[in-house]
């Protein structure tokens, strides 16, 4: 659990450093004066189409790595370890069919998004290089992470992204980019750059090893993986589409869906800062939930399981609380558009799916990286069954307020059925008398400091308030010694610091 904890913090602490770069990056995006709303809502419509097709693409490679990489190094030598050549090249192929698929249904994307996100249609066949990019990356991410080198990974994706898009907005607020059509062409090209500088590393470091020849471990296991592969892509196929469907619903139904779709963004933004922890311990996480399975250690898993949860728990009640302590404090203060003040209903809810599911702990990829991997299509399927329709509906009936709601219902019924799951067929189960503890400290800490502050106002009232809200709820944490993790990580950090 040492060696977890420790990845976990640090790719914790990179993600939490992507995104400062991050809200620096909707700072410039939602300020007065340089963005409109329909250029950042363009952005993250980008990327959820992105995420969908990279979806497709993929054809299950980033599971068939993590499940299977124990097998190919247990039983071949580095240089006869095929894994990742035929991973990359499923997935080549399968963008290439989804190219194809794209320019043939571009008039059903022109009919459906022309009268509310006309932008988009304009730039549409700029999505294919951030999707190819995003897709290749997805890849060389899964095999580095299961090498034990997530926290690469996590700066990969999370910093230099980031960075990517820091230095477009720069170079656009100084007219250096001259206009935003070059400056959205340019962006696209974000996930092709830490694609290359991945695969840049993988190829100096030598881990990358191209080899089509079928080693033994791919012509034993053949059968297996092809039946894994197409339940567990699938599964994600429809858990993807159901992450990415509320937005481009947004842009594509409402009126002004664009600038719907970057009201809506700002607030998924905000949520998935509290989703941050999970990154860091999922990537720190999976060789060993595969490993512990390999060698049927369920006691490893259930450690796993409920010091993830709770861990996670932590997080997320703290930074959905004291996010929502200030959300449209922020935006008044930092002088954003007023209009960014109507995703606030919109973050309360998406950030409450994500205390859920956060909470909830690993059970996707418990599940995922057990025999029972069939399961996790079952899962997906009945998450896709409830979100697609209720998003549609309440999209409809609530405004931006509908697909959170639709994501809430569905992402509670999506986890009781694998915590179910799970304490039937192994009696593993991720909550504690910690769990009811935390969320009762997590919502006086949030009274406490709301009602103190809530006349106090501009950048005194956010630090105050913010700082008050981190030592309650922190020392709290510390006091009652609610994790088995969180004393070492104290001592350590009081150690470094020379307090007494």
């Amino acid at each position: 659990m040492s060696t977890i904890r420790r990845q976990s913090i640090i790719s914790s602490i990179v993600i939490y450093v992507g995104f400062a770069i991050g809200m620096l990056n909707v700072y410039f995006f939602t300020k007065e004066g340089l963005f409109a709303e329909d250029q950042y809502g363009l952005t993250g419509v980008f990327i959820a189409i992105s995420l969908a097709m990279q979806a497709f693409a993929a054809f299950g490679m980033p599971s068939f790595v993590y499940k299977f990489y124990p097998y190919y190094n247990y039983h071949l030598p580095d240089k006869k370890n095929d894994m990742l050549s035929w991973a990359l090249l499923v997935s080549i192929i399968g963008f290439i069919i989804v190219m194809i698929g794209g320019w043939l249904l571009k008039d059903v994307v022109v009919k459906k998004y022309n009268t509310n996100a006309p932008e988009l249609v304009n730039y549409y066949y700029w999505i294919f290089p951030m999707a190819f990019g995003l897709t290749i990356y997805t890849i060389l991410e899964a095999y580095t992470q299961i090498i034990k080198k997530p926290v690469l990974t996590n700066f990969l994706r999370e910093v230099e992204w980031r960075l990517f898009t820091t230095v477009l907005i720069v170079l656009f607020i100084f007219h250096v980019i001259k206009d935003f059509s070059l400056f959205i062409k340019l962006y696209a090209l974000g996930y092709p750059a830490i694609a290359l500088t991945l695969l840049i590393y993988l190829v100096y470091s030598k881990k990358l090893r191209i080899n089509f020849s079928p080693s033994k471990v791919t012509r034993r296991y053949l059968k297996k993986i092809i039946s894994f592969c197409v339940f567990v892509y699938s599964g994600t196929l429809v858990f993807t589409l159901s992450q990415v469907f509320d937005t481009m619903v947004i842009a594509s139904v409402l009126d002004g869906g664009l600038e719907k779709a970057a009201i809506f963004t700002l607030a998924q933004t905000m949520t998935s800062i509290i989703q941050a922890p999970q990154r860091g311990i999922v990537a720190a996480s999976i060789a060993h939930l595969s490993q512990a399975w390999k060698d049927k250690n369920i006691s490893m898993l259930q450690k796993i399981y409920q010091r993830s949860s709770l861990n996670l728990l932590l997080f997320a009640a703290g930074i959905y609380l004291l996010i929502a302590l200030n959300y449209t404090e922020a935006i008044v203060t930092l002088n954003l558009k007023p209009a960014y003040l109507l995703g606030f209903t919109a973050f309360v809810v998406l950030g409450l799916t994500k205390v859920v599911d956060l909470g909830t702990g690993l059970n996707a990829q418990i599940i995922g990286t057990s025999n029972y991997w069939r399961f996790e299509l079952f899962c997906g399927i009945i998450l896709l069954a409830f979100t697609l329709p209720l998003t549609y509906i309440f999209v409809k009936k609530f405004d931006i307020l509908g697909p959170p709601m639709a994501t809430l219902i569905s992402t509670i019924i999506y986890n009781t059925i694998r915590i179910i799951f799970l304490w039937k067929k192994f009696k593993l189960q991720p909550f504690t008398k910690e769990t009811i503890y935390t969320l009762f400290i997590a919502l006086i800490s949030y009274v406490i400091c709301y009602f103190t502050f809530r006349n106090m106002h501009g950048f005194a009232g956010l630090i105050l308030r913010s700082l008050a809200f981190v030592l309650l709820y922190g020392g709290s944490i510390i006091a009652f010694n609610l994790s088995p993790d969180v004393k070492p990580v104290w001592n350590s950090l009081k150690n470094r610091l020379r307090l007494k």
